[in-house]
Parts: C-alpha cells; sequence; structure tokens
C-alpha cells in the first residue's frame, strides 16, 4: 500500500512538472494557462436621470484630436509651450473639467481622434474617453471628419465606442446614413413627478466627413434618411414634455449667416459647412422641442446665436492637437438643464478656460420658458 501511494505521489510530481516545464515553453496563445479572461463592459448607471436638485449637467468635448498619447506634439501654442505640451495637456484638462463640474454626462461632438496622428486608432479612442470613464461618469460621442482616418474604417467605429466602459452611445438603426445616429432619455429626479417620465432627449447625429457632389469635395452633411428618423422618434413621443439638445459635428450651414447678429462668444473663423443642406434645422424647428444644437469642426468659433427658434452653439477647440491660436486658450463648454414643475424651465450655458483657474465666462440663457433666449 505504502509502495502504491508512493508511485501515484512520484507521478502526480512528475505530471505538474511537465505542465509547468510546457508553459514555459510552448507560446501563451497555445496553453490555456495564459488565456485572457474576458473582460466585460462597465456600464453607466442609467437611466441618465435629472440630480435631487432637478439639474442635469452635460460637459461638452469638441475637437480632442488625440493622437497617440505624450509623443504627439501640440499645435498652435506658444512657443516656450511647446516642447512640453502633448495629448496629455488635452486628457488633463478634461480630467480637470471633469472634476470642477462633476458633469451627468459627457459628450464629445466629433473629431476624438486625429486619425492621421493615431496608429492605431482603438488605443487611442480608449486613451482619449479614459478620463470620463476613470471618472465614472456616463459619456456619449459622435464622429467628426478626422475619427476615420486611422486603423478603422468609419463604421467599425461607433460599435466599438458603444462598448467602451462606461458609453451610453448605441449601434445605429436601420436603413439610416451614417454612423452615429441615436437617442438618449433623461428621467427627473428620483420621487419627483417625472422620476419616471423623459424629462429631456438628447439627440445625436452624424454629420459625415467628406463627400464629392457635382465633382466638387465638400463637408459631410446631416442626410434626408437621418431627418425623417429623427422626426419618427420625435412622433414616437408626442405625449411626453420633454424639451430636445441636439449634438453633432459639421455646422449647419445656416449658421453663417450669424455673422454680424447677436451672438455670446466669438466668431473668428469662416464657418466650415457643406454645400449640401438637407433641411436639419428645419426639421429642428419642426419638432417643436429641441431648444438647442452643439457642434464642433470650427475650433476658433466658440459662440451662441439664435437660428430662429434653435439656438446653435460651438463648443470651441478643446484639444491640444487640434489647431488653435497661441494665446488663445483651449475650452469647454457645459449645459445646465433645469427643471420646473412641468418639465425642463430652462437651459444655461457657459465655458471654461483651460488656465490655471479654469476660468468661466460667456454665461447665458439659451432657453427659458417663455422668455427670450438673447
Amino acid at each position: 500500500m505504502a509502495a502504491e501511494v508512493l508511485r501515484v505521489s512520484v507521478f502526480l510530481v512528475f505530471l505538474v512538472a511537465t505542465v509547468r516545464i510546457l508553459e514555459n515553453l510552448l507560446p501563451p496563445e497555445l496553453t490555456s494557462f495564459h488565456r485572457p479572461v474576458p473582460r466585460v463592459k462597465i456600464p453607466a448607471d442609467l437611466p441618465l436621470r435629472f440630480r435631487p436638485d432637478g439639474t442635469f449637467k452635460i460637459l461638452q468635448v469638441a475637437d480632442l484630436h488625440y493622437g497617440t498619447g505624450e509623443g504627439t506634439r501640440c499645435r498652435d501654442v506658444a512657443a516656450g509651450e511647446w516642447a512640453s505640451c502633448s495629448d496629455a495637456n488635452s486628457t488633463g484638462f478634461l480630467a480637470r473639467a471633469i472634476r470642477a463640474e462633476r458633469p451627468d454626462l459627457v459628450v464629445f461632438t466629433g473629431d476624438n481622434i486625429f486619425g492621421p496622428s493615431a496608429r492605431d486608432a482603438a488605443e487611442s479612442l480608449f486613451a482619449a474617453f479614459r478620463p470620463a470613464a476613470d471618472a465614472r461618469v456616463a459619456w456619449a460621442a459622435v464622429l467628426g471628419n478626422h475619427d476615420h482616418e486611422s486603423s478603422l474604417p468609419r463604421p467599425e467605429l461607433m460599435p466599438l465606442i458603444s462598448l467602451m466602459d462606461r458609453s451610453v452611445s448605441l449601434p445605429d438603426p436601420p436603413g439610416v446614413d451614417g454612423f452615429g445616429n441615436y437617442a438618449l432619455r433623461v428621467a427627473g429626479a428620483r420621487g419627483s413627478a417625472l422620476a419616471n417620465s423623459s424629462a429631456l432627449r438628447l439627440y445625436f447625429l452624424d454629420s459625415g466627413d467628406r463627400e464629392l457632389v457635382a465633382g466638387r469635395r465638400t463637408y459631410g452633411w446631416i442626410k434626408p434618411s437621418q431627418l425623417r428618423w429623427l422626426r419618427a422618434v420625435a412622433a414616437g413621443r408626442r405625449r411626453e414634455t420633454a424639451a430636445g439638445l441636439a449634438f453633432f459635428h459639421i455646422p449647419l450651414a445656416e449658421v453663417r449667416g450669424l455673422w454680424g447678429k447677436a451672438i455670446v462668444g466669438e466668431f473668428q473663423e469662416g464657418v466650415a459647412c457643406s454645400a449640401v443642406n438637407a433641411g436639419a434645422l428645419e426639421t429642428m424647428k419642426g419638432m417643436g422641442h429641441v431648444k438647442a444644437a452643439f457642434a464642433g469642426h470650427d475650433h476658433l468659433n466658440d459662440f451662441c446665436g439664435d437660428l430662429g427658434g434653435v439656438m446653435f452653439c460651438y463648443g470651441g477647440g478643446f484639444g491640444y492637437h487640434g489647431y488653435g491660436r497661441p494665446g488663445w486658450a483651449r475650452r469647454a463648454r457645459v449645459i445646465l438643464a433645469e427643471l420646473g414643475s412641468a418639465g425642463v424651465a430652462r437651459v444655461r450655458t457657459w465655458k471654461h478656460l483651460d488656465d490655471p483657474a479654469l476660468t468661466l465666462i460667456d454665461e447665458q440663457v439659451l432657453w427659458e420658458d417663455g422668455a427670450s433666449s438673447i
């Protein structure tokens, strides 16, 4: 009996030793010992919901233009800042803005990465959005005209973004042009009369990148199929009293008409919109509840103006690898929706500069129930 136990023990020692030797000799992909544990997405806290004080706060990040990290140099900064300036300045600004404002949602309005400078699109996207995920804040994104210029084509970007930690971005509806068209609802505060209702609707649209029209290259635009989808979404919620906000990258053609008009902020460069106008502004007006639209693309514009019933706001250039102007600080926009007794009663906005004090500028009311915006 003792001899049998000894033989079994020796065999087991030999077996374990053999396994360990094989583990060290064979490539990891051929063994089960090094197989990565499947990672599950960390979801955002849903549903999105107003705070007990009746507010819902959004931080808009326009044109982050992330490249590869600390190896990516900044553009259009003071000569003394260039040597030490990189993508880390952009993500550092994002982290500081999140800590200062504690938003309920961060919205990235396109050109989240700068494709020509991003060798691995997935790696750069994860790094660009990481400050929001690390802060445990829900976030959403749309695409710009540079996000697809790296290693992933446009159709693959939004499915990836929707699977990232804390992302509330959604897959595309069938039969609709573009990649990244979706709507989110924001419920009222817990315990309030609106707790089980949509108090705010957020619409996200893909404004495209570049296209050839009649032999001429132009920027993309929001297409008729997207507008039909938008109207259908709105029609399905006619019984709601929710206000609406829209987010996309490339500005509407009508924004050009704000030159010389009453605006809050700076109009420092031409509006780089499409030569094609499929009627996005008129669609939003016709929906009745869309109070404001927010875009990026033109980094040196950061103004808000009234487009005849729908307020339009630029975010202002956020990222340091995107073009800017030396001495003109990168900036972020904050949007605050405030509830009244029957729904959203007011929408306010302001901006933060990326300076030591995170200086707050251009605070204004975009919309107020029964009141003028500017």
